[in-house]
């Protein structure tokens, strides 16, 4: 029977009249209404004219972002209308479809929409199309909406548009549509917030990592709110399904079920949540639902009382230089908290627990990332070309697509055939965006058909398009077995029985498996098609390197350890890791990976310096010329051949990389050379041109001029610095004459002996032992008189004693002090009052003059 009773009592009835208006003066409408408020259910109903309210009958599509809220929302106005799915409110997800002749409210996914407009761009029969939940920003509603504002402008005028949303983002929407913005109220509760945040210690989420103290937290919360609150349920709101089994396991004790909700879940567990709850007290009992971000919106969850918010969410992110997408656990907006919130307060008074500190919110951002700018776009751009728009250019987004993203996406269909040179849509192309599945899994299929036969290559890619339970393990063709054995109530075995099917008949032509292709030939064969830049071979252990060029780690314990060559179906790269994980991957052999990523295949001369290359160097670490042929596959090396007659030019070169690479240290560097380089350098500090400047990098920006014809690192250790630095004297002026005098190598002192100068500090450096000095009223000066050198005068011992630029001075002064100190030390040694007029001495007293 119908529940008009319940239908009056939706709060969008009252707007219902000012939607007809607008779309009647607009052609489109923003609805902005709180969650609950009907405007998913009511609304459809009454534009359809299947309410007792005169109106006309019209076809309705109705576009929901996940499958479970378009099953949800198909059996709610059904149920509405005392109707069974199917009959006047129907339903279309990937993989099932119940409406008929009689239908005229059809809910659909956004995927499924996507797919219909392909076909039919005039959507014909459809009156009016009701995009929910567009506050969400998901990519596949982005690009209907964007695709419904065209056939609007070009074919179709009459084509009514509403684009409904939970939050406030309704201007935008309505500049975007040129619409008017119809608000709805809302039947709100208060809703008493409530902030928890976990201990101190509490590390936050990392990747897919989450802290296990944090999940605790989140579990000792509910707790809290179950004793807090005597009556209703519990929904609790995790980032994920790993985390739901987790918080589930910490609360098996507790007088409530515990229910899990997330598109994963069995289709039963699903209906049970949605069904209703108890209020608290009834005989069903208390429940606690541990859910994903589903529940923030799209779908309705009766008997709720308390929300407990743990505040994080799933975001996308693609490596587009890589190839790899992973998920990172990121924290909720604020738009997404207010609406987690609001769903304690949708029947009663409630409470909401947030598990962070009040001062956090500031931090948070405004709205969720809208999905086009961070996932990746290879299907989105396979859509855009067949619409006829390659670039997106003329395509109404509220966000345009990142240059870098769609560039990267543009590569990968050009590579498996969708797209030609030009970047238009090829006729393979267009039959891969009919298959409605990512276009690498498309050419794996049209491709993977012909090579094991058409049902295992529908069975496989079926497998890629969601992925395993992780407790299928990460063997893809045991993964395979084992979704064909699961269990009837099994969800994920139904949902790839479903999919099977559905690849089956859009595939069309049987083909069958060639003879002596088993299960393990055929998935690899059909990963590596899907996925050729991870097409990977066995360095060490555990360790592969994907022909991308990123590594990737096996689990210890894998079955597939030691297999030469993988075909990688599904790997994640966490935040700061240096290597990919293996999630699931099938063996193959060399000659199936040169099959599937032969695009990447290529014989090249390789004449370069290799800084691994040679034995550890005392003066220059490792590194060489190296001259060879490389037959590789991408980034993996397959053979290395010696280049028989590598060009000479070519290798030195290749020299001059690794001279700029390593420094002039690669040079033969004697001591005589060490010292001219230090007087020259002196002489280039302090008195400038024509006095060369000899630093690294001066060397390197002239080696053109002085590095002969080398062709490896031991002609470079050959090459004489000395001699390389005598050639930059500047003979040509003259001045190179005075080189000895104006920077002398050695000084003769008062005793006669000739001292080497220390050019390397920035003053020059003379140690020699006090005595020698003896006599010396001046001190040394080099460069014409104009640097003072600093003299380090040591103890007979030749530890220093004092340091002085001023040797007068230190006479009258200082000198005194080192003598008092050191002739009770050094008795044989001369230490007389008057330093300044002594004779000097290399001697003690006993062979020299007595003081």
């Amino acid at each position: 029977m119908r529940h008009d009773d319940q239908l009056n009592r939706l709060p969008i009835a009252e707007a219902v009249p000012r939607v007809r208006e607008a779309l009647t003066a607009c052609g489109a409408a923003v609805v902005h209404a709180p969650p609950g408020t009907g405007k998913t259910t009511l609304l459809p109903l009454a534009l359809a004219g299947l309410l007792a309210d005169g109106a006309p009958p019209r076809t309705v599509l109705v576009a929901e972002p996940r499958r479970m809220a378009a099953r949800s929302a198909a059996r709610r106005m059904s149920w509405l209308l005392g109707e069974k799915p199917g009959e006047s409110v129907g339903f279309t997800v990937r993989g099932e479809r119940r409406a008929g002749a009689r239908t005229r409210v059809e809910v659909v996914t956004t995927g499924v929409l996507l797919q219909r407009l392909q076909r039919d761009q005039e959507l014909s029969g459809v009156d009016v199309v009701l995009m929910d939940e567009c506050h969400e920003r998901h990519l596949d509603a982005d690009t209907t909406l964007a695709f419904l504002l065209d056939v609007r402008a070009t074919l179709r005028p009459e084509l009514q548009l509403i684009a409904a949303s939970a939050t406030q983002d309704s201007e935008a929407w309505a500049r975007l549509l040129a619409a008017r913005v119809v608000p709805g109220r809302g039947t709100s509760h208060p809703v008493d917030v409530r902030y928890a945040p976990p201990p101190a210690g509490v590390r936050p989420p990392h990747g897919m990592r989450m802290d296990p103290a944090l999940l605790r937290h989140v579990a000792a919360t509910v707790r809290q709110a179950l004793a807090a609150v005597p009556e209703g349920d519990v929904l609790c709101f995790l980032p994920g399904v790993g985390e739901i089994g987790k918080v589930a396991a910490l609360l098996s004790d507790v007088r409530a079920r515990v229910l899990p909700l997330h598109g994963r879940a069995p289709a039963q567990v699903q209906d049970d949540v949605l069904s209703g709850g108890s209020g608290g007290g009834a005989e069903r009992g208390r429940r606690v639902i541990l859910s994903t971000a589903v529940a923030e919106s799209s779908l309705t969850v009766p008997g709720v009382r308390v929300v407990v918010d743990a505040g994080l969410a799933r975001e996308p992110r693609t490596d587009h230089a890589r190839g790899l997408g992973s998920l990172t656990t990121v924290r909720v907006s604020r738009a997404a908290a207010e609406q987690r919130r609001g769903r304690a307060g949708r029947e009663a008074p409630g409470v909401a627990y947030a598990c962070w500190a009040e001062a956090e919110e500031a931090g948070r951002p405004r709205e969720p990332s809208p999905e086009i700018a961070v996932a990746d776009l290879t299907a989105f751009a396979l859509q855009a070309a067949c619409w006829g728009d390659p670039d997106a250019a003329q395509l109404a987004l509220l966000d345009a697509p990142p240059r870098g993203a769609m560039s990267a996406a543009r590569r990968t269909l050009r590579a498996v055939g969708a797209l030609d040179e030009a970047g238009r849509v090829t006729q393979r192309g267009q039959r891969m965006a009919r298959l409605g599945v990512h276009p690498r899994l498309a050419r794996a299929l049209l491709d993977g058909a012909a090579a094991v036969g058409s049902e295992l290559a529908c069975e496989t890619v079926a497998l890629l398009s969601e992925e395993p339970p992780r407790a299928f393990g990460d063997d893809a063709a045991e993964a395979l077995r084992r979704a064909r054995t699961a269990r009837r109530d099994d969800p994920y075995g139904a949902r790839w029985a479903a999919e099977v099917r559905r690849l089956r008949s859009l595939l069309g032509e049987e083909t069958a498996r060639p003879g002596g292709v088993t299960d393990e030939q055929g998935v690899g064969t059909v990963v590596a098609l899907a996925q050729p830049e991870r097409v990977a071979r066995a360095q060490s252990g555990t360790s592969y390197l994907m022909v991308g060029g990123t590594r990737a780690e096996l689990t210890p314990d894998s079955a597939l350890r030691g297999t030469p060559w993988l075909a990688v179906a599904v790997a994640d790269r966490p935040v700061g890791a240096a290597s990919a994980r293996v999630r699931l991957a099938a063996p193959i052999d060399a000659e199936t990976a040169l099959t599937a990523a032969g695009a990447l295949y290529g014989v090249r001369e390789e004449v370069r310096w290799d800084p691994e290359q040679g034995p550890q160097s005392v003066q220059g670490g490792r590194g060489d010329v190296v001259a060879r042929e490389v037959e590789s596959l991408g980034a993996v090396r397959l053979s290395v051949r010696p280049l028989p007659d590598p060009p000479p030019e070519a290798l030195r070169e290749a020299a001059l990389e690794g001279l700029r690479q390593g420094g002039t240290r690669l040079l033969r560097w004697s001591d005589s050379a060490v010292t001219l380089r230090r007087r020259l350098g002196f002489l280039h500090r302090t008195l400038g041109a024509p006095w060369p400047d000899v630093c690294d990098e001066a060397l390197l920006e002239r080696a053109d001029e002085w590095l002969g014809q080398v062709r490896s690192r031991a002609d470079l250790a050959r090459i004489d610095a000395a001699g390389l630095l005598s050639g930059m004297l500047p003979w040509a002026s003259g001045e190179a004459a005075r080189l000895d005098e104006l920077a002398p190598e050695r000084i003769e002192v008062p005793s006669g002996s000739r001292i080497r100068v220390d050019y390397e500090p920035e003053q020059p450096v003379l140690a020699v032992k006090l005595q020698e000095m003896f006599g010396a009223r001046e001190t040394p000066r080099v460069a014409d008189g104009r640097v003072p050198m600093l003299v380090h005068l040591l103890s007979p011992a030749g530890r220093p004693a004092a340091v002085t630029a001023d040797l007068a001075s230190f006479w009258a002064g200082g000198y005194r002090g080192v003598r008092a100190e050191l002739r009770g030390r050094y008795p044989k040694h001369p230490w007389p009052e008057d330093p300044a007029t002594a004779e000097p001495t290399r001697h003690t007293r006993a062979r020299g003059r007595p003081t």
